[in-house]
């Protein structure tokens, strides 16, 4: 594999598994220098010593963490802000504190990231903003409502980071996938399951992928190569928009 992004630095968020660990292992593949950003220090140091890179560890829904960790000196050229949680119930039943952790973690923690590393990112012309959104980021799904907020909410951001950095260098896109064979994806089995009144063996076909043509979970490989397609060659025009890999969901 071609080192396109040798010489830069990435900085990838929630690293430990899921797609945050692809996205730093392909990261890493291409020839960047990955700081693996995760709460989970054990994972993070796995991750990082897996690519050859260096461990964050930071809680993100705690500002004074993420200024702890005094970005603005690393050099990063890029941010992939992938770090997320998730809870399932109805509205009347969400409980507040829960619905603001979460916007915390997945929209205020990201634009303090960009924050913090845009400065060196406009300094040296060159920069990559991916964001880690999801199809709920473009449509909506009961039960879910702080995480879809948080991921239109992430849209937005990367849009208007995208019409900030034009003609700086600096791109901002998003990455919205469907439902990625994750533990996060995993761990919604049993909550779907009472919700719905069905079996867990059924949710997976009956809900996560009812609205998706392409009867499968999306690989957190394929959400990595998007994400290195984005810090590529050939990137540098492609800027505030919404990449798809979503089975067709948002085809109907």
């Amino acid at each position: 594999m071609t080192a396109v992004l040798a010489g830069r630095r990435a900085l990838v968020t929630g690293a430990a598994s899921g797609i945050g660990h692809a996205c730093a292992t392909r990261l890493a593949e291409d020839g960047a220098e990955v700081f693996a950003l995760d709460r989970n220090g054990d994972g993070a140091a796995a991750i990082a010593s897996a690519v050859g890179g260096t461990a964050l560890v930071a809680d993100l829904s705690d500002p004074t963490a993420i200024d702890a960790l005094q970005l603005a000196g690393l050099g990063i050229d890029v941010l992939v802000n992938n770090a997320g949680i998730q809870h399932v119930a109805p509205i009347e039943e969400f409980d507040p504190d829960r619905f603001a952790l979460i916007q915390k973690v997945m929209l205020e923690a990201p634009f303090r990231l960009c924050a913090a590393v845009l400065p060196g990112m406009y300094s040296r012309g060159w920069g990559r903003l991916v964001h880690l959104s999801s199809v709920h980021g473009q449509r909506a799904s009961a039960y879910k409502v702080a995480y879809v907020a948080a991921k239109h909410g992430l849209e937005g951001l990367s849009k208007v980071a995208a019409l900030e950095g034009a003609g700086r260098g600096v791109t901002s896109n998003t990455v919205c996938p469907g439902y990625v064979r994750t533990p996060l994806v995993e761990g919604q089995l049993a909550d779907q399951a009472a919700r719905h009144g069905i079996d867990e063996a059924q949710v997976l076909h009956e809900v996560l992928l009812a609205r998706t043509p392409l009867k499968r979970l999306v690989e957190p490989s394929e959400v990595a190569h998007a994400v290195s397609f984005l810090c590529g060659p050939g990137s540098d025009s492609i800027t505030g928009v919404s990449l798809d890999i979503n089975g067709g969901w948002t085809a109907a």
